[in-house]
């Protein structure tokens, strides 16, 4: 297994601290950071505070982060990460949130593709059920590969079967593109499509995604699939 240097500074306009780690690529177990300074958790360090800004930052490849509580896993606040040097603090703006004591911050960082033209990719898909963190890794240039939820391995149709699709975030390891993302029904028929880009680079719209769709009313059937199509830096 890979792994990466990662940090996310976490705060509101009043302070702000510094967590890290030596994270683990492709898995969110073990990957909880920890304040700089004291090795303390999210929760233990600023319990009951308001925050409203997260810039999470990885070394190369690209990285998702949550919010979640350590006993009851609920996730309250998600996004993704920038390469470290290309952070923007107005874009890690979120909805303020009340620390509980028992939250962590962890990350599911991957690294670039170390096959030539292929890429990876992860994707914050969010349906009336709620969201999940979806990848597709070893992607080829230019061929529709399908998304599965990090947990379990699962398509959309599997995970998100009678719920309405209501957003779409992807991010490509660093310098990739995203030429297009598409919705498939059980049939193979094209139900949806929305062209991408890049990011970290000349042209692009954004530091932390490749696309961000939002604003969907979908209803998902069973066998359904997400697919991307991506060319490599």
């Amino acid at each position: 297994m890979t792994s990466q240097a990662v940090k996310a500074t976490v705060g509101s306009g009043s302070f702000s601290k510094i967590f890290s780690l030596t994270a683990t690529d492709g898995q969110w177990d073990g990957n909880s950071l920890t304040d700089s300074i004291s090795s303390q958790p999210l929760g233990i360090l600023v319990p009951n505070a308001m925050v409203d800004n997260i810039c999470a930052t990885y070394t190369n490849g690209l990285m998702a982060w949550r919010i979640q509580n350590a006993q009851s896993l609920q996730v309250t606040r998600r996004g993704f990460a920038s390469q470290v040097g290309y952070s923007c603090y107005s874009s890690c703006k979120m909805s303020p949130y009340r620390i509980n004591p028992n939250d962590i911050i962890s990350v599911y960082p991957l690294a670039v593709d170390a096959t030539a033209n292929q890429t990876n990719a992860l994707a914050w898909v969010t349906t009336s059920k709620g969201t999940e963190l979806f990848s597709a890794t070893d992607i080829p240039n230019s061929t529709s590969t399908a998304l599965t939820t990090v947990v379990n391995s699962q398509s959309l149709g599997d995970n998100m079967f009678g719920s309405t699709l209501q957003s779409i975030q992807v991010q490509v390891e660093d310098q990739g593109t995203l030429n297009k993302v598409v919705i498939f029904d059980n049939a193979g028929a094209v139900v949806f499509t929305a062209f991408g880009g890049t990011r970290n680079g000349i042209g692009s719209s954004s530091n932390y995604w490749n696309i961000d769709v939002k604003g969907l009313g979908i209803s998902i059937g069973r066998g359904w699939a997400i697919k991307v199509d991506t060319t490599s830096a």
